[in-house]
């Protein structure tokens, strides 16, 4: 059988998606600081360059695929947003986090990307940088701050949402088109 030139094929994987809502600022008790050195950064008019690697690096592991197919110049503009704030942890001087707020719609904080790189899951990090993320969010004139999480990302995602205030209120079943490249590398 001769197979046909092209792109290989990647692969669907199934996701159930979890919906989360937060509809006053939390008053639970805080997540303990790392014992790092941490700086959290609004980066101001970050370069596409800059936002693909963040993308990819905190994303690879949990299938974040779809950005990857935009062109620099969507990318741009969606950077260029004033209503779109993205931060960055950096950890003894590197990149070690990051967080996307979406304040596009009136009243609403989403927190459309949240994550950390490999080098620092799993240190107990992710609920401290949540909670700074939701003092960027509060600190906005919003009501309601709005996050999703898949079963393809990090396995304590959704209890650290819910942990830190968040309720669900609704899930989906998606399938995530998976590239071939992605896979390979």
């Amino acid at each position: 059988m001769r197979m046909k030139k092209g792109k290989a094929r990647g692969r669907d994987i199934p996701a159930t998606v979890t919906y989360l809502a937060m509809e006053a600022r939390p008053s639970g008790p805080l997540a303990p600081p790392p014992l790092l050195k941490t700086a959290i950064l609004k980066c101001e008019h970050p370069p596409v360059h800059f936002y693909r690697y963040l993308y990819d690096v905190v994303g690879r592991p949990y299938f974040w695929v779809e950005r990857r197919a935009w062109s620099d110049e969507k990318l741009r503009a969606l950077l260029s947003d004033e209503k779109l704030h993205l931060y960055v942890l950096y950890i003894g001087g590197v990149p070690g986090g990051m967080a996307e707020l979406d304040f596009r719609e009136p009243g609403i904080a989403q927190i459309a990307y949240f994550g950390l790189t490999p080098e620092f899951t799993g240190r107990r990090i992710g609920p401290w940088l949540l909670h700074h993320t939701l003092e960027l969010c509060w600190a906005q004139p919003v009501s309601r701050v709005l996050v999703n999480t898949s079963t393809l990302d990090h396995k304590k995602a959704l209890a650290t949402y819910q942990r830190a205030g968040f309720t669900a209120y609704a899930r989906s079943e998606r399938i995530v088109p998976v590239p071939a490249d992605f896979l390979s590398s």
